[in-house]
């Protein structure tokens, strides 16, 4: 039976080269996709062999994922989700825990986040019955800042959500520290910025909590996939308890008794010896991820250095392939940070002599493909216009981006050849149209 799959294997690796055979760059014919995953043949075999040995549900490969992805980023404690989405909504429900006292948030508790991101950084704010409070966003980094957030609290505030836009770090360590002043959660999203430093840490090691989207636009991909990170143990009880349905019980799959008093517990209204694996403390979900997925993950993890060089070295070669264009702002990383890019971001000139959609249809046709700064301003989305929210200042340059902001890609996937053709097409639009 080894040998039989070892020669399935061999031909999955065999058959990954004829696909990849022949991918020639032709310009104007072949997609530049702006972001997407990067497989190799050994990411073919990790999904193909867990499928032989059928592992369908979580099992080794999830839990081996997760203490190499909590050392990775210097957290204990790592938990593995269908989704990013689902990362971020078990990150902010396990703020709501019983378990958290009088510390927990409540509905109408305010948590802070910014206007201009992706919606389901804000989503779990409104699903848990909490009012969002939207601030502004500054341009060149599209990140927060530490005084927006501070000018920001209130009596009602309870915690900070945000995320790092396009790879580019917030002011993490700052707003770590404004959040332990006023005694607020804090919810770092990470899920474009795996690799990424600040101020000489990695991010995802400045929030209570973190989460991670496995995504194929992001940095490691599952297909689909998410973690939620802490280093609080109660918060990690919390969250695995809510992302495994909300069961009290901690055995991993296929095991029993962990705890040594599985017939011995006595909660809530129950009789005592009711089967633990059968008593529920949190109104929970079932988010879990599968070992299929996780396979795919470990075998991108030891990818992980070569992906962030490679989105540093792209970003890099559109960065000085078009600096000085004119009517573009070009972006800007923040001070004191070496990020590990998501995209490559430009925002028109509202003076311009042409407008954004100009550009991107300029670009669309070149087969170069273009994304927008996600939502653009959240508070003008219909999904939010009559969600409760509070507003802090004003949103100026979140109404700019909705209005002026796209970016193209820069992930490993892309080659010298096509990042030269984004330049040089960029250069002659706005060379003709200037």
């Amino acid at each position: 039976m080894r040998g039989e799959k070892a020669f399935i294997l061999d031909e999955v690796r065999r058959y990954h080269k004829e696909q990849e055979a022949g991918k020639d760059f032709v310009p104007g014919v072949t997609e530049i996709w702006p972001s997407g995953a990067t497989l190799d043949a050994e990411d073919r075999v990790a999904l193909v062999e867990a499928a032989l040995e059928m592992r369908i549900a979580a099992g080794p490969s999830s839990r081996r994922f997760e203490s190499l992805f909590a050392k990775r980023l210097g957290r204990r404690k790592a938990h593995l989700t269908n989704s990013g989405s689902s990362a971020n909504l078990l990150a902010l429900t396990a703020l709501t825990s019983h378990t958290l006292g009088e510390r927990r948030l409540k509905p109408g508790d305010e948590v802070i986040t910014v206007a201009a991101g992706f919606p389901t950084t804000v989503n779990p704010i409104v699903q848990n019955g909490m009012v969002p409070v939207f601030i502004d966003v500054e341009l060149g980094t599209y990140n927060t800042t530490a005084e927006r957030v501070a000018r920001a609290i209130g009596p009602k505030t309870r915690a900070v959500m945000i995320a790092h836009a396009l790879g580019n770090p917030f002011e993490a360590e700052e707003v770590a520290q404004l959040a332990k002043e006023h005694d607020l959660f804090f919810v770092e999203d990470n899920c474009d910025a795996v690799g990424t430093t600040y101020n000489g840490k990695v991010t995802g090691t400045f929030g209570d909590l973190t989460t991670v989207s496995f995504y194929p636009a992001h940095h490691l991909t599952m297909g689909e996939g998410g973690c939620v990170l802490t280093s609080d143990l109660k918060l990690a009880r919390v969250v695995e308890s809510l992302r495994d349905w909300g069961r009290d019980c901690w055995c991993e799959p296929g095991r029993n008794n962990t705890c040594l008093k599985r017939f011995d517990y006595r909660l809530g209204n129950l009789p005592h010896g009711y089967d633990h694996k059968y008593i529920f403390s949190h109104v929970g979900y079932n988010l879990k991820a599968t070992d299929l997925q996780a396979s795919l993950g470990l075998s991108q993890l030891a990818r992980l250095d070569e992906f962030t060089a490679a989105r540093k070295r792209n970003w890099r070669r559109l960065r000085e392939g078009l600096d000085g264009v004119p009517h573009l702002l070009l972006p800007e990383a923040t001070r004191n940070s070496d990020p590990s890019w998501f995209g490559f971001v430009l925002t028109v000139d509202p003076d311009a002599p042409f407008r954004r959609a100009e550009l991107v249809d300029f670009l669309e046709n070149r087969k170069i493909g273009t994304r927008r700064l996600f939502a653009g301003n959240l508070t003008r989305q219909p999904a939010y216009v009559d969600q409760p929210h509070r507003v802090v200042g004003d949103l100026t340059n979140s109404d700019l981006i909705t209005e002026h902001t796209f970016w193209v890609g820069v992930y490993p996937g892309l080659t010298d050849e096509m990042l030269d053709y984004v330049i040089a097409s960029i250069k002659e639009f706005t060379g003709a149209n200037g």
